[in-house]
């Protein structure tokens, strides 16, 4: 599984074609926090300005499921808080645009541009952070390879076309492996040919769509019309006629003309995305020919302080970062969900699968610069180096560091089918309980709350946040929503870091708990992520059965740290 890329998660999609994990009952939920059940629905259409803060908003209030940020800060006002550091480990951060620039996190012990390491860790001039996508001479990698097709290549230059009757005994058992590995590897390589062709077909049949729009706007000489306007035109031609109940029919069906226009734009981008990847490519090597060595954890001093990588081809660290952290009331873009917070910029993940090593210095690079919180919204299906990983996680728990960990966007069960990281070896023992694992929700309180894409897990998945058509920052001030588990991560870590600001006593594992402890209880049955119309208790997609929720979370955290019942 690649970086946890934007979902293109809407209603125009579906138009346009018609554990033992450690117990979490260790802390009792306060008063108000345990149930919050048959919320009814918001009535009418968001506005454009409710849908960018959904994710803010509260479900008594608005009824939206959302983390009741308002209600959190409200809770707050009179308090004061500790400066929280999270680092996102993700493909690399805008530290200059203009709603993250002020909550950059810069370290304070290295003289900028000077090319000395003047605090001495191994890292020259790491301001903002460390780019292990890179070398010293001041190379970036923002593509790579799948593991997968890293595994296989390795395969064929092992054994290349031999049979089975020529491998010796010894590599028998990862000959089988690899003939299996290599089938896998081929139905990925077909499927992706064919989701090109899909993009295609879609494109196309948005093109004629927008064509309508544009030739019934002509044909009725206004920019704006009703459904109304269309039931009583009267078409000079079959031809028209055609475009015309078309045009009715998407109106009907909730899509808008901007809609449509907003969702070419996505997907244009998502195709674009999918045309350049090197994801399938057996001798694409570039993260491979940097000059360290990848398959040895004791090479650590590699990389530069590029912490943004390219701003023309990388969105999706920049999205997370301003999901937690974005400078709040300044008057610009979105409020992110924590103030008191800098964010250290810690860049791993290429388009395509991060490697082992990577991943686990970069955990590493956080926790030994003071981070508190780590976000990783990243994942993978293969893991070759992953005890390296899992030392890195419990590094971070001897440290007292909180990691929060998208569960990934395959609609899967996790508790069945792995994917890295993770704090699980057997998908049953946790080998620490310093990670939080967030799958995705929406904003419909009903069957629909889980995101269709969300991977679930009732031992292997903690709790849910909000992580569908989350608007936040992007690349050179711009602005956009997407969705993932890689938002709902963000989202969580967020409120993870208002905890640790405002609770600074409370342990890592406390907050783990907190969270998923305090969140609102679903007690109802939702749609299964990755059926079409299965149903299941929501309290088996997760540890909790619950949504992250800051105000609750920060109601528990006062009771715990004074005393109160």
């Amino acid at each position: 599984m690649r970086v946890l890329k934007p979902i293109i998660y809407t209603a125009v999609a579906s138009v346009v074609f018609a554990s033992c994990k450690t117990s979490i009952n260790t802390i009792p939920v306060p008063n108000g926090a345990e149930n919050v059940i048959n919320i009814p629905a918001k009535k009418g259409a968001l506005t454009e300005e409710e849908v960018q803060v959904w994710s803010h908003m509260d479900l008594q209030t608005d009824s939206i499921p959302g983390m009741s940020i308002a209600k959190a800060y409200q809770f707050l006002e009179g308090k004061k808080g500790v400066r929280v550091i999270v680092a996102v480990a993700d493909s690399g951060i805008d530290v200059e645009h203009e709603d993250l620039k002020d909550v950059a996190w810069v370290n304070p012990k290295e003289v900028a541009n000077n090319n000395k390491d003047d605090d001495n860790n191994g890292y020259v001039d790491d301001v903002h952070g460390w780019n292990f996508l890179g070398n010293k001479e001041g190379k970036i990698v923002n593509a790579d390879q799948l593991e997968l097709t890293r595994i296989v290549k390795k395969g064929m230059d092992k054994f290349g076309d031999k049979k089975a009757s020529e491998i010796a005994d010894a590599d028998k058992a990862e000959f089988q492996e690899f003939l299996k590995l290599k089938e896998k590897y081929t139905q990925f390589v077909a499927a992706h040919k064919q989701e090109l062709f899909n993009l295609e077909q879609t494109e196309t049949r948005i093109t004629q769509i927008e064509q309508n729009f544009k030739d019934v706007k002509e044909f009725l000489g206004k920019e704006d019309f009703t459904i109304e306007d269309l039931k009583s035109a009267k078409p000079e031609s079959a031809q028209l006629a055609a475009k015309i109940a078309d045009v009715s029919n998407m109106l009907s069906r909730g899509m808008s003309e901007k809609g449509l226009l907003d969702y070419k734009m996505q997907l244009l981008d998502y195709k674009k995305g999918k045309d350049a990847s090197k994801s399938y490519d057996l001798d694409f090597n570039a993260r491979q020919t940097l000059g360290d060595d990848l398959y040895d954890i004791n090479d650590k001093f590699y990389g530069n302080n590029n912490v943004i990588g390219s701003k023309d081809l990388e969105s999706h660290g920049t999205h997370v970062a301003g999901i937690v952290a974005a400078s709040r009331n300044n008057n610009k873009g979105v409020n992110g969900v924590a103030s008191n917070v800098k964010i250290m910029a810690v860049r791993v993940v290429p388009d395509g699968d991060e490697h082992d090593k990577d991943i686990a210095l970069g955990i590493r690079y956080a926790v030994d610069n003071g981070a508190k919180i780590i976000n990783t919204s990243f994942g993978k299906a293969y893991s070759p180096n992953k005890q390296w990983v899992y030392d890195a996680i419990k590094y971070a728990e001897s440290k007292d560091v909180l990691i929060v960990n998208a569960a990934g966007n395959d609609g899967k069960n996790i508790d069945i089918e792995k994917t890295y990281p993770n704090d699980s070896k057997d998908l049953v023992n946790e080998i620490a309980d310093n990670v939080l694992t967030i799958g995705a929700m929406s904003l419909h309180y009903d069957e629909n709350l889980p995101a269709t894409f969300s991977n679930y897990g009732k031992m292997n998945v903690d709790v849910f946040a909000p992580g569908v058509d989350i608007y936040a920052t992007f690349p050179k001030n711009e602005y956009q929503a997407i969705s993932g588990t890689s938002m709902a991560a963000p989202s969580s870590a967020g409120v993870a870091a208002l905890v640790r600001s405002y609770y600074p006593q409370l342990s890592a594992s406390q907050v783990k708990h907190i969270l998923m402890n305090s969140g609102l209880k679903v007690n109802f049955d939702v749609i299964k992520p990755g059926t079409k119309d299965e149903k299941v208790p929501f309290s088996d997609l997760s540890v909790s059965g619950r949504v992250v929720n800051a105000y609750n979370a920060l109601i528990m955290a006062d009771r715990i740290v004074n005393g109160k019942k």
